[in-house]
């Protein structure tokens, strides 16, 4: 006990850390207190008191929170954070922060879903604050370091490349390795260095346009975070209390579902706006290559009319120095129409295609071969 106080009074009082130690203590104690608290309720244990309802209003431990909050902001500016005040103030301060911070996920959402699967945001809200004052508390303080001047330089270069290691950490959506990096300066280089998680910003913004990487994230997702994430779920229903299995008549479920459906509606619709507009564009382009293909008089350009063997190739096709026009069903732009007008109306093209080794008899069925090259129509 006399190792402990010594330890004590040098690491925290003699430092000035003593607010803020004060402060994670009432962090700690009020999530703990209040999380006991609901799953005592959730239990339907009858000797505990239960929600505070005055007049049928459920009162959310959030709103005492906020009173906490305003109580210790306010008063250290009060008193100009002097002692014991800011002692005191810190405590109360940190109270209010275990009990906003555990309904996080309420603020968030604006709903009630403290026992839903959306509800352990609040958990993971309270770990990350209290794991990061706590690595304030026992931690040297990066920024708070007073460097001599020989080291000067090479410190604030060090502090810069672990900040910047640090952020591209937490956007690659390893939460727990970048923390950690605020003062283990390797670890959080190597989670930048790493592939980012498929769920996280840097996935979004870095990852659409790389197929392979993404294909390595979600493979890498699968193998290595799979038992990473049952042991934190474990953990969160350990300290959390597992959350509710909602049925499907429930009417969370429907809005659920209306918004999934609402969602998969929005995507559909914008999927079939693009396959119009790209119907559109080729219908255009069609229309803009046939009106280069006319003459100003509206008749059909000849391939060779007027000129050397044009008149035969034309006459062969069923046009006078052409390839013969739209009414003419047995020319190829008459055939081709007559395609395109079977493929628009949904009649689906069948060719007969000939045998190996058969041959065509005089005045016989004829075979033609299935066409290999595509048709521009």
């Amino acid at each position: 006990m006399t190792t402990l106080l010594d330890g004590y009074r040098e690491h925290i009082v003699l430092a000035h850390k003593q607010p803020l130690f004060l402060l994670l203590v009432g962090f700690i104690t009020s999530f703990v207190f209040i999380r006991f608290s609901v799953r005592m309720i959730r239990a339907q244990v009858r000797w505990w008191p239960g929600n505070v309802t005055p007049g049928g209003l459920h009162i959310h431990h959030m709103v005492f929170g906020l009173g906490f909050l305003l109580v210790g902001g306010i008063g250290v500016f009060a008193t100009y954070g002097g002692h014991p005040w800011i002692d005191l103030f810190g405590l109360l301060f940190g109270i209010g922060c275990g009990l906003v911070l555990d309904e996080f996920a309420l603020i968030l959402h604006l709903d009630d879903v403290y026992w839903s699967e959306q509800g352990r945001k609040s958990v993971d809200a309270v770990i990350f604050g209290i794991l990061f004052t706590g690595l304030l508390l026992v931690g040297y303080v990066p920024l708070g370091a007073e460097p001599t001047g020989e080291t000067r330089w090479g410190l604030v270069t060090v502090i810069s490349v672990n900040a910047l290691a640090m952020v591209v950490t937490l956007l690659k959506g390893k939460m727990w390795t970048g923390l950690l990096g605020i003062m283990v300066p390797g670890l959080s280089w190597v989670g930048a260095i790493r592939l980012a998680r498929p769920s996280s910003p840097w996935a979004r913004w870095r990852y659409a346009e790389r197929p392979r990487r993404r294909a390595r994230a979600l493979r890498r997702e699968r193998r290595l975070h799979r038992r990473a994430d049952i042991a934190r779920t474990w953990l969160f229903d350990l300290i959390a209390g597992a959350p509710d299995k909602v049925s499907a008549n429930h009417p969370a479920a429907h809005r659920v579902a209306e918004r999934m459906a609402a969602r998969a509606s929005a995507h559909l619709d914008a999927h079939a706006a693009r396959a119009l507009a790209r119907r559109s564009a080729r219908l255009a382009d069609r229309r803009s290559a046939a009106g280069a293909g006319e003459h100003p008089s509206g008749s059909r350009r000849t391939s060779g009319g007027g000129g050397n063997g044009g008149a035969g190739k034309g006459a062969a096709y069923g046009g006078a120095g052409g390839y013969g026009t739209a009414a003419d069903p047995t020319g190829p732009q008459g055939r081709s129409q007559q395609r395109r007008r079977a493929v628009r109306a949904g009649r689906s093209r069948t060719y007969a295609v000939r045998p190996t080794g058969q041959t065509v008899r005089p005045g016989g069925h004829r075979w033609l071969r299935p066409r290999t090259r595509r048709m521009s129509r």
